[in-house]
């Protein structure tokens, strides 16, 4: 009988005690009373055959609920953020500049301590386990219908053929589905997103507008000399200075985003020779617009690959930026290139010239050839040496496919 009456008063406070954390501060006078002695009930104990049942007063049963505080804190930030982003997109349509929010040091400090290396290495053998042939084509569908992805470009629409996620992620395309534009000097080398472009002032690169990186920071410095990635310089110059090597020339930037329902190749943006590349072992944190927007050098604070080297008109670069769950990066003729790898640390580069004495020169690249290619998407910087008289094709925020215009002399 006591087992009883204390399983049926345990029910009673399961169902009571989310009833008066809604209700307590009501406007009915009687009801807010009734709540208000309920509160107030003391300790009780009943004797089972099995245990001794202690049930506390509701009043300390609120103060023990830590789910759903989180809950309702979490969800409140994250109504009040999607606000956030409702009236930026608001006043963008009005034509207003909306001055960016940058994280905090510690922001940065608390994201930058997620194991997102490890993640992103668990997702990558995750995408290589093979699918049975029934899964494919919902697990298929699903990222299509999630992304937007058009199969129909892709060389191969079966969705039977591609055995894992790793082999979807890095379908090839039709040759006809992407002309290479042969009337402009630099295309697009990926599909993606155009985060920013322009000029290089004051060794400063912009990110997306308003946030900006160090250009010295983000392709590291030079070399030795006897393998230098980038021409020497004089004391007093600035590390942009360094980069521009023939006189009357600028420097010019371009950023491009991958999305998840991109392509995931990149090619040569232009006809140049590779002499060099640095691998920045890095944080893999998110690159998409929005965070870019928050956190200032987010490129900086990445794994990156960047390649140098010369075109007709003096410097030419290309970096592959990494992303959470895009720790691999690949680029097709260095095969001594192993990204995401435990055995680099943060906060170190490893560099390797392509220059030697059976080659002096380097790789070279033509305009549209195959260069590498990401796991899933991420962001590619095109920094490059041109005369001043450079065009970009192109407007901040727009679409562009691999093969299309980004500007010419």
């Amino acid at each position: 009988m006591a087992a009883s009456v204390g399983q049926r008063y345990l029910r009673l406070l399961r169902w009571v005690t989310p009833l008066t954390s809604s209700l307590y501060h009501c406007e009915n006078p009687a009801l807010s009373h009734c709540l208000q002695s309920l509160r107030k009930l003391p300790l009780r104990a009943f004797s089972t055959n099995a245990r001794k049942v202690h049930t506390a007063p509701v009043r300390i049963l609120f103060l023990f609920r830590p789910l759903p505080f989180l809950f309702v804190t979490g969800g409140g930030y994250a109504g009040y953020r999607q606000y956030e982003k409702y009236r930026e997109r608001e006043l963008e349509k009005l034509g207003r500049d909306i001055p960016p929010k940058l994280a905090s040091h510690w922001e940065v400090a608390l994201y930058k301590s997620v194991p997102t290396r490890l993640l992103s290495r668990a997702w990558g053998r995750l995408n290589q386990v093979e699918l049975p042939h029934w899964l494919r084509r919902p697990v298929y569908s699903l990222y299509i219908w999630t992304f937007g992805v058009n199969m129909k470009e892709a060389a191969v629409e079966d969705l039977h053929h591609y055995r894992n996620l790793s082999e979807f992620f890095r379908r090839k395309l039709k040759p006809q589905a992407r002309p290479v534009c042969g009337l402009h000097s630099v295309i697009s080398p990926s599909d993606g997103k155009i985060l920013s472009f322009g000029q290089v002032k004051n060794s400063e690169v912009e990110q997306v507008k308003g946030v900006t990186y160090s250009l010295e920071s983000f392709l590291g410095p030079r070399a030795s000399p006897g393998d230098p990635p980038f021409p020497p310089a004089t004391s007093h110059s600035s590390f942009r200075n360094q980069l521009v090597t023939r006189e009357g020339n600028e420097l010019y930037h371009c950023v491009i985003y991958l999305a998840p329902g991109d392509y995931h190749c990149f090619h040569s943006p232009t006809d140049w020779t590779v002499s060099h590349r640095r691998h920045f072992p890095g944080s893999l944190m998110s690159v998409n617009p929005g965070m870019a927007r928050w956190i200032k050098e987010l490129f900086c604070h990445n794994e990156r690959v960047v390649l140098t080297g010369d075109w007709k008109h003096g410097f030419f670069s290309l970096t592959a930026v990494g992303a959470t769950n895009v720790g691999s990066i690949r680029i097709y003729f260095d095969r001594d290139l192993h990204t995401n790898s435990p055995r680099y640390s943060k906060g170190s580069y490893n560099d390797f010239s392509f220059v030697t004495h059976a080659n002096k020169e380097g790789i070279p690249m033509r305009k549209g050839e195959h260069l590498g290619e990401f796991n899933l998407g991420s962001t590619i910087v095109l920094i490059f040496e041109a005369p001043k008289d450079f065009n970009f094709k192109l407007k901040a925020g727009q679409k562009i496919r691999f093969g299309e215009a980004l500007g010419s002399l």
